[in-house]
């Protein structure tokens, strides 16, 4: 093993696959690992480490899909250069983390930042949306005038919950939109859905004590989030209506679902099973956080009402976004609170940053009051429609009888099923060196509640490329069988 790498690697009797990839990247994100090095190949790591082949090679494929390596012609893995921006830790990190550390911090792995991964030519990854059709020009005048009228008042700390033109704007914007019930006294801005999250976490979960069910498949941000807090995160299946409500134990005191457009699956949560959940938060005193990630972008049907919109006992917290119909740099979003929960969450707010950026506030608030986020969502909206129904017509041509679309009328994304097994690592490793990004459905879930598939992003594939990409896809899929 020694001679292999200059650290041990440790690979128990189950689970070798993910030992060996959490090991290889771990290594690689704190320098242990340099970029430029070449991996062994995998025939000398098997034998090393007395696994199969097959694990090696799935291990590194799957490094080579998160960026983590590099594939060379000759079938050699070159560690990518993920460090640039960062120096190596001067000493030795301790076995087990450093015990000054909470127990809970002290072995966590840092994802690779998205600006770090190297451009792909096939971009397929999901949650990333298409800012080149932002109005950047209309931003940088709306922020200017923010900017003059930010001079002429007093420099001091504004209210954690934000800014009150944008909470009203935001207000509006969603009562139109979406039918959610609110003023602007409901609302909170947030950095993003992700600080959301973090606030009601630090606000609902006693720890070791609080249960929260959650979708499963779904969003591991908001799991990260909540079992950080120290709440015990339960798996909760789902079928074509959505989240099985009386699967939801009965313990539960905060359930998370996507009602709109299910993360990852895409399908719209039913109007039975809507009012079940309510029933099951008004029957166990419990809460419900309706993530709304991107179900601004509906191609077909009328929407159906929010949660928020259907609760009459004050126990959904409803979340939005603007990374999705905006830009993600922007990193504003916002919750809408049931009254009993504003004075904690503006106090757990002041605690952490005590409030926001001021300056893209007071430009987002003009963005929206004078028609620009509305004509830009109806614009993107189009764009992203043409891109799905190109996309699901190229996979029908390249890749029908090896992937099922499933049901989705909203969102910037859609999922497929594979009709077949597939080697599914070996399958994104090797379409990621082909310049051919595209994600597992399994990587959403906790458990085996993940159908064997693939996911879609819309946002960074042009529809000129689309075509190209699912016949890439179409070659690669044949070449995969499990078998």
């Amino acid at each position: 093993m020694d001679q292999l790498f200059a650290f041990p690697l440790e690979i128990p009797a189950r689970g070798r696959l993910q030992a060996l990839h959490g090991q290889l990247r771990a290594a690689i994100l704190d320098g242990r690992l340099r970029g430029g090095q070449t991996l062994p190949s995998t025939r000398a790591l098997a034998g090393s480490l007395g696994v199969s082949r097959n694990t090696v090679v799935s291990a590194y494929d799957r490094l080579l899909s998160e960026g983590y390596v590099s594939a060379r012609q000759g079938a050699s893995y070159v560690v990518a250069d993920v460090l640039s921006s960062r120096t190596a830790t001067p000493h030795a990190r301790p076995a087990g983390g450093d015990s000054r550390l909470h127990p809970r911090w002290r072995e966590v792995t840092l994802p690779i930042p998205i600006s770090a991964v190297t451009p792909a030519r096939y971009d397929l990854r999901v949650g990333l949306p298409d800012t080149s059709r932002f109005p950047f020009e209309i931003w940088r005048r709306l922020s200017a005038r923010a900017l003059r009228t930010l001079s002429r008042t007093p420099a001091i700390y504004d209210a954690a919950e934000g800014r009150l033109a944008l909470r009203a704007a935001i207000a509006g914007h969603i009562s139109f939109t979406r039918a959610v019930a609110c003023s602007a006294d409901d609302i909170m801005v947030t950095s993003g859905a992700q600080q959301a999250f973090d606030l009601l976490a630090r606000v609902l979960v006693m720890p070791g004590r609080t249960v929260i069910a959650v979708e499963d498949p779904g969003y591991p941000p908001l799991r990260a989030a909540f079992e950080a807090a120290g709440a015990r995160v339960v798996p909760v299946p789902i079928d074509a209506e959505g989240l099985v409500v009386e699967r939801i134990p009965a313990e539960a005191r905060v359930i998370y679902v996507t009602p709109s457009h299910q993360f990852p699956l895409g399908m719209v949560m039913s109007p039975a099973r809507r009012l079940a959940l309510l029933a099951f938060a008004r029957q166990h005193g419990a809460v419900v956080i309706e993530d709304d990630y991107d179900g601004e972008f509906r191609y077909g049907g009328r929407p159906l009402d929010a949660l928020q919109t259907l609760d009459r006992d004050g126990v959904v917290f409803y979340v939005g976004t603007f990374s999705k119909s905006l830009f993600p740099a922007l990193r504003l979003g916002y919750l809408v609170t049931p009254p009993w929960a504003m004075a904690a969450l503006a106090r757990a707010r002041q605690l952490s940053d005590w409030h926001g950026d001021v300056l893209a506030q007071d430009t987002l608030a003009l963005f929206i009051a004078e028609g620009h986020l509305a004509r830009h969502v109806r614009k993107m909206r189009r764009i992203y429609g043409e891109r799905r129904e190109s996309l699901l017509e190229a996979l029908s041509r390249h890749a029908g009888g090896m992937l099922l679309p499933l049901a989705a009328d909203a969102g910037l994304h859609l999922a497929t099923t594979l009709c077949a097994p597939t080697r599914i690592d070996a399958l994104i490793g090797h379409a990621a060196g082909q310049g051919l990004r595209i994600e597992s459905l399994r990587d959403y879930a906790m458990g085996d509640g993940a159908p064997d598939g693939l996911a879609f992003g819309l946002g960074m594939m042009p529809t000129t490329r689309i075509e190209e990409a699912a016949r890439l896809l179409g070659r690669l899929l044949r070449a995969h069988p499990d078998a």
